[in-house]
């Protein structure tokens, strides 16, 4: 069978149809299943990736391209294993638990066998707005019954998974997403499915969930940090599930703060900041100040990329008054991390995307906690950004020299784009003797040799 892009360029050549009629017809497929698609220029973006075989279609674009040229999933390629590929595919909530476990499952045993079609998938727009909305008006989970027969399972059993769990995200904090990926889908695939399906208590079992519901965040989480999105979004709405069926809406909350977050990097603003609107409404009866102040965040990330300057700053005021009221000992352990350092990177990131740029340097200078390697990364390389934007293009230079030292062992995709972001406004900034002599100095470095190799590749 010929590969998936070569096909696709055959049924649109076929038709004789151009990329903007190809959308077209895309976007009145998805309104017929009760969908909307992004802008047109976002979509012929995805085309274009498509066709020239640099990501695959995932289950929602590959059913919408079946509807428009009227042929299955196999035919174009996209299912050749059959409907259980066609599943895998899916960006679903799950409907249950045992959904839930059976999804993510599948997906741990394909992310090991490197099932590219998932690998290279796209995150889907409609799976952040159906999950969302199904959590916020979920029922109480209904109590867990023991499977007869099965692994006895018990809180020590949950303790092993969190203190496991608890060191492979040190991991992914000082050496990043792509580090100890593997690892971690290797260790829940192995050790952590015969506990899911295990016989428990219902207290037992809301606690196991809980617990593989943040290792999961935290798979989604090192998927996100090596651009692999579709399977990232794929984990998060897991994770979702498992947390609502564990009764934790804090950590659900959280899990859609990920998503925010996820949605942000990759351009989808409103869905972004409706994601952590979500999350501050559906956690208001359980809700802590560092949870709040860390939603609002999210929230002002994706209002500053719209360019509302005003309702961005009205909630970051709201992080920074809720963070002042926090009281660590009441704070869940996993967002203890959220302090004053992490809250001005976020604010910085805000500013520097308003164009304010001074702003953005100030918040930037107080963002670096000497504790988290990557997050250090991003808040060295948004202060350089920053100091570019402000017309100090040899300041700027010199600490983006620091972040390259800085992120020296760091494997992630995503501080290669904020390089590859850094670069592109440096060379815009134009020729001049600090540029020259950062360009040189950073050839020694591997993460901005991978920059320079994905804008060429780009090209």
């Amino acid at each position: 069978m010929e590969p998936v892009h070569e096909r696709l360029r055959q049924f649109r050549a076929e038709r004789g149809w151009s990329q903007p009629r190809l959308v077209r017809e895309l976007r009145r497929a998805a309104t017929k299943r009760g969908h909307q698609l992004p802008s047109d220029e976002s979509v012929k973006r995805r085309i274009a990736s498509w066709e020239n075989g640099h990501s695959t279609p995932d289950g929602f674009y590959g059913a919408l391209i079946g509807d428009v040229y009227g042929v299955s999933a196999q035919e174009i390629g996209l299912a050749s294993g059959g409907t259980e590929d066609a599943a895998l595919l899916d960006a679903g909530y799950p409907d249950s638990p045992d959904a839930a476990i059976s999804t993510v499952e599948r997906l741990w045993s394909a992310d090991l066998n490197r099932y590219e079609p998932l690998i290279q998938s796209e995150a889907a727009e409609p799976a952040w707005n159906e999950a969302s909305l199904r959590w916020l008006v979920a029922p109480e989970p209904a109590p867990r019954s023991g499977r007869p027969g099965a692994l006895r399972v018990g809180l020590g059993d949950v303790a092993a998974v969190k203190t496991t769990a608890d060191m492979f995200a040190q991991l992914d904090d000082r050496f990043g997403g792509d580090h100890a990926r593997r690892s971690v889908i290797q260790y829940l695939s192995n050790d952590v499915v015969p506990l899911l399906r295990g016989s428990y208590s219902d207290a037992v079992g809301r606690a196991l969930y809980s617990t593989v519901a943040e290792a999961i965040l935290l798979a989604g989480w090192m998927s996100y940090d090596a651009c692999h999105h579709g399977l990232a979004q794929r984990y998060f709405l897991q994770a979702l599930r498992l947390a609502q069926d564990a009764n934790d809406r804090r950590l659900a909350g959280s899990i859609l703060s990920a998503m925010s977050h996820q949605a942000t990097f990759l351009g989808r603003y409103t869905e972004a900041a409706t994601l952590a609107r979500a999350a501050l409404m559906g956690i208001a009866q359980v809700a802590t100040p560092t949870l709040r102040a860390q939603f609002h965040a999210m929230e002002a990330r994706a209002l500053a990329r719209t360019g509302d300057v005003r309702a961005c700053e009205a909630a970051l005021t709201a992080a920074m008054r809720a963070l002042a009221s926090r009281n660590d000992e009441e704070e869940p352990e996993w967002i203890t991390y959220f302090d004053e350092a992490e809250l001005a990177a976020e604010a910085a990131h805000c500013f520097r995307d308003v164009n304010s740029a001074r702003r953005a340097v100030a918040h930037a200078e107080n963002a670096m906690s000497g504790s988290h390697v990557r997050s250090d990364f991003f808040a060295t390389m948004v202060l350089a950004d920053a100091h570019l934007r402000a017309g100090d293009v040899e300041e700027a230079c010199r600490v983006a020299l620091d972040a390259l030292d800085l992120g020296e062992h760091l494997k992630s995709a995503r501080c290669v784009s904020y390089l590859a972001e850094f670069r592109s406004n440096l060379f815009a900034a134009g020729d001049n003797a600090a540029s020259r002599v950062f360009a040189e100095q950073a050839r020694e470095h591997r993460l901005w040799v991978a920059a320079e190799a994905g804008r060429s590749a780009a090209r």
